[in-house]
């Protein structure tokens, strides 16, 4: 695809529309991994330490030295920094994060240079000098505005500072300013939820992730709910979603993927290319990415990534490269995330002839729209996607 034909739409376009959504496939990204936090969350199976802020400059040096064994390819159209807590990094380290990518790959005419943020780091001397290396979006982890919620979620900002965050980004002139919820933890009633949800959307955010509190094996609450505590309901979950998308229709905001929503014009690159199989250079310790057909994976503990760079080898940990079938059947089930959908191809419409598929249609979770396989629930939006998954290329 030429560059010119890689770039957004004219717009801004409503950010469910289906020409943002075909034109992502074309987009180049990077994701930067940092996996720094000030404390680890008991539900987070990511790629994390904490204590070792100490360590920052020496893995900055590293993400900048792997960026360097990538063959050239751009310009980029989104870069994003997550973690992890990029904002733990100061600002002159990010800066040579986004000069490196830039170096190397690249920048498109107004690319969108983001990061992930949790409030207790988010000064406003902070954000100010993190706008002035480059950084153009940023989505900050609230999570909740009730602090027995924070509390039980392991976070360590105040509901305070969830909002002195938002006020501090906007100051700093950040184009789009998100805000990341997390819906469902024990304990939480209805009336918090309602209540956070409220409190998010009055400070007037560009972009909304809600996400639902999962168990993962391995972390401390799966221990905790292994040994009998309670664990999240998954009605409960889903009412408290509704809410979610209720309450932010009514305020403007357009759902454009399951959980996520945005006024028009601030939609996430980066989250709609990868919803649309688009490619993505990746860096940093766990970091994954996926070019030229082949998924990339780095080593995930530090120790190991910092061992390979310093060695001057790349930090793979693994990899997995997609033929044809492959590729078709995660370019809809990924499409199928997006509230535009995706053209059917061979994969949506073999699903369209199964029998669960023909079941998933009458049950009113999956249908065509104009000549586009979509969704109808989102909140069914993994059954649709595992029946995709299960087709194999014998049935097309």
């Amino acid at each position: 695809m030429t560059e010119a034909a890689a770039r957004e739409p004219a717009g801004p376009l409503a950010p469910d529309s289906v020409a943002l959504a075909e034109a992502a496939a074309g987009w180049r990204g990077a994701y930067v991994h940092v996996p720094f936090c000030a404390r680890v969350c008991p539900y987070c199976d990511f790629a994390v330490v904490a204590g070792r802020d100490d360590e920052a400059a020496g893995y900055v040096r590293a993400v900048v030295a792997e960026t360097a064994m990538e063959p050239p390819w751009g310009p980029l159209d989104a870069v994003h920094v997550g973690g992890g807590t990029p904002s733990r990094l100061a600002p002159e380290l990010l800066d040579r994060v986004r000069a490196a990518l830039a170096d190397r790959f690249g920048l498109a005419p107004g690319a969108e240079v983001a990061l992930e943020a949790n409030p207790e780091d988010w000064t406003a001397a902070h954000a100010a000098a993190v706008r002035a290396a480059g950084f153009t979006r940023v989505s900050l982890g609230v999570q909740s505005f009730d602090a027995q919620v924070l509390a039980a979620l392991g976070r360590v900002h105040t509901p305070e500072e969830g909002a002195a965050a938002v006020a501090s980004a906007r100051a700093a002139g950040f184009a789009s300013v998100g805000l990341d919820l997390i819906a469902g933890t024990p304990g939480e009633s209805g009336a918090s939820w309602r209540a956070t949800v409220a409190q998010a959307l009055e400070l007037g955010p560009d972009h909304l992730s809600v996400y639902s509190l999962t168990v993962e094996r391995g972390t401390p609450l799966g221990r905790s709910v292994a040994a009998g505590a309670a664990a999240p309901d998954p009605d409960d979950q889903a009412e408290k979603y509704e809410e979610a998308m209720a309450q932010a229709a009514a305020a403007g905001m357009v759902r454009y993927e399951v959980g996520n929503l945005a006024r028009p014009g601030h939609h996430s690159r980066y989250n709609l290319l990868t919803w649309a199989a688009g490619e993505y250079v990746a860096f940093g310790a766990g970091a994954h990415g996926h070019r030229g057909g082949l998924r990339r994976r780095n080593h995930r503990r530090l120790e190991a990534y910092l061992g390979a760079v310093e060695r001057g080898e790349r930090p793979e940990a693994g990899s997995e490269s997609l033929d044809g079938w492959g590729r078709e059947r995660e370019r809809v089930y990924l499409g199928l995330r997006r509230a535009a959908g995706v053209t059917p191809g061979a994969a949506g419409a073999r699903l369209l002839t199964t029998s669960s598929g023909r079941r998933l249609v009458e049950a009113g979770v999956i249908g065509l729209r104009e000549a586009r396989l979509v969704v109808l629930d989102p909140l069914r939006t993994d059954a649709a996607a595992r029946e995709v998954l299960a087709l194999s290329a014998g049935e097309c």
